[in-house]
């Protein structure tokens, strides 16, 4: 579906693209400077695939979490998520690790193997399952340990781009994104993205565009990337014009809207032909999306019953009765989803207020931390290979 299922588009008004210099990671410039940020579960190669489709090729595409410990062992369900497209360029891989060593191994094997052509590093995610571990956005609040791993990534990824993804703290009071960012630049980090919310957060409130616009106050030297309730083309534009920041990370924004990375595209290039699709195009993207999965799971049913999370945020602000969203939550075979959606009124317009908030929104959790984790923030003694996760993705 390279032509994006021949979405309707509303008639182009030009407007003035935002006052941004090219974003460049390492050798690679990224043309509008948009990058769809991993999402564990989500951002595989199907999903990759559309999202790049939408674009025309460009932005930068990222893998969802690779877990460091995981890939050296050669665990079979990450030696899945790590095949790249083949037109997929620059590959990127995010990686998670709590243990430099291992961090560093699983860089090496990635540039031994040439597995990818850009490696980000997850100090983001909140999920108490990571932060318990003392990795994710725990891992900066400890600064040493932080700099032991960039520095064993940086060596280890040789001429490969080595960037970082990062919260602005654990909390209100251990806040550590301009620490972090100044480590990032002193290890040779090519660029940073801050997404403006604690972990205590997680996705809840509102994100702080001020601390995106700080940090890059704070870290001239190399490009930092905002993240954080980018819903529309027009917030993403907001964002680079309130925070001076070089570039755009986008997640739940693009949950059930592959096709926001064509409005971005647009929006960068001073044109504001942005997507507004029926039903029924919508619903030609969800069975193109199934179909990728199973084609890349290799096995039909799988594949759909992998897309089911997604049928919920496609078919946001649609009039879709429960009963009939349920029956396409629970279906198993693409003839059973195609069925599903032709009898749906495929012919309703995109409707008003459906940009808004999709994924996850839960905040003002109670962070999950290894014992004393809080007490030093210089002391890491206690984190090794065995807070390492074993398991990659979602």
């Amino acid at each position: 579906m390279r032509d994006n299922g021949g979405m309707s588009t509303p008639p182009s008004t030009p407007h003035p693209a935002p006052d941004s210099r090219d974003l460049t990671i390492g050798p690679y410039a990224v043309r509008p400077p948009v990058v769809l940020a991993p999402m564990a579960g989500i951002t595989n190669a199907p999903f990759r695939t559309l999202c790049r489709e939408f674009s025309g090729g460009k932005g930068l595409f990222v893998s969802e979490m690779i877990t460091t410990r995981a890939l050296v062992e050669r665990n079979e369900k990450t030696m899945q998520l790590i095949r790249f497209d083949a037109s997929e360029t620059p590959r990127s891989i995010q990686l998670y690790g709590v243990d430099p060593a291992t961090v560093g191994k699983a860089v090496r094997m990635i540039v031994e193997e040439d597995l990818a052509d850009h490696i980000d590093l997850n100090f983001g995610c909140p999920v108490p399952k990571v932060t318990r571990k003392g990795g994710g956005s725990a891992l900066p609040y400890k600064r040493n340990l932080l700099r032991s791993i960039l520095r064993e990534a940086v060596a280890g990824a040789g001429d490969l781009p080595v960037t970082i993804k990062m919260r602005k703290g654990i909390d209100d009071d251990h806040l550590t994104y301009l620490d972090a960012g100044r480590i990032a630049v002193e290890e040779g980090v090519s660029a940073v993205a801050l997404h403006g919310r604690t972990t205590a957060q997680h996705y809840g409130g509102t994100a702080d565009w001020d601390a995106i616009a700080r940090l890059k106050e704070h870290v001239p030297e190399i490009p930092v990337l905002g993240n954080g309730d980018i819903w529309s083309a027009d917030d993403a534009l907001r964002m680079v014009r309130e925070t001076g920041c070089d570039g755009v990370v986008v997640g739940r924004g693009c949950l059930g809207r592959p096709w926001l990375f064509a409005d971005l595209v647009a929006s960068f290039e001073g044109r504001d032909d942005f997507r507004r699709p029926s039903l029924r195009e919508v619903a030609d993207v969800m069975v193109r999306h199934a179909t990728l999965l199973g084609e890349w799971i290799g096995d039909e049913a799988r594949g759909v019953i992998d897309f089911r999370k997604h049928v919920a945020w496609y078919l946001k602000g649609f009039a879709v009765g429960s009963e009939m969203r349920r029956r396409l939550a629970i279906t198993s075979s693409l003839e059973a989803l195609r069925a599903g959606l032709d009898e749906l009124d495929l012919d309703q317009p995109w409707p008003a207020g459906a940009d808004g908030p999709r994924g996850r929104t839960s905040g003002n959790n109670r962070v999950a931390l290894p014992d004393g984790w809080l007490k030093d923030p210089y002391e890491c003694a206690g984190v090794g290979e065995d807070a390492e996760l074993d398991t990659s993705g979602g």
